[in-house]
């Protein structure tokens, strides 16, 4: 059964190497039916992978090897909430390791230029602390980083300088 809502992201090619590497990475993510172009298409042949079908970390996607045209941004990104700094340190490793690059505030892109957000659930929680002065504390920490670092979060929540 088709879903109501799928999100599709557009791939210039290698929506299969994107999803597999996205099975192997996140949990809860799998690939699912890859689909066949039935004929020629501007940036492709009959035959051409042109759809794969999967899910990361249990939310459905379309893979779209649409070509050059267009291309991923910030505007969107998949935020994976961590339980810790080693699931932290794996995804994050994963990601950038694979021809990914760093950027700030738990922010890094994959080889496909696609943005993630490996943000540590301590983070989030927080943030939304109702003692404002340790959400500025913690948004403050968060400024000042690449990859999340658990430890220094969790000493900026409690008031402690690291």
């Amino acid at each position: 059964m088709t879903r109501k809502n799928t999100i599709c992201l557009w791939y210039e090619g290698g929506a299969v190497e994107a999803a597999n590497f996205y099975a192997k990475t996140f949990p809860d993510s799998t690939v699912g039916t890859i689909h066949r172009a039935p004929g020629d298409y501007p940036d492709g042949k009959q035959g051409d992978v042109l759809l794969v079908e999967f899910t990361v970390a249990g939310i459905p996607c379309i893979g779209l090897n649409g070509g050059p045209q267009f291309k991923h941004s910030e505007a969107f990104s998949f935020q994976i909430a961590t339980d810790d700094q080693a699931e932290t340190d794996r995804l994050w490793n994963a990601i950038v390791g694979n021809g990914g690059q760093e950027s700030v505030c738990g922010w890094c892109k994959d080889r496909w230029g696609l943005s993630w957000q490996i943000t540590p659930r301590v983070v989030i929680e927080a943030m939304a602390d109702p003692d404002r002065a340790v959400a500025k504390r913690v948004f403050d920490a968060v400024m000042t980083m690449g990859k999340i670092d658990v430890a220094a979060i969790e000493a900026a929540r409690r008031g402690v300088k690291s």
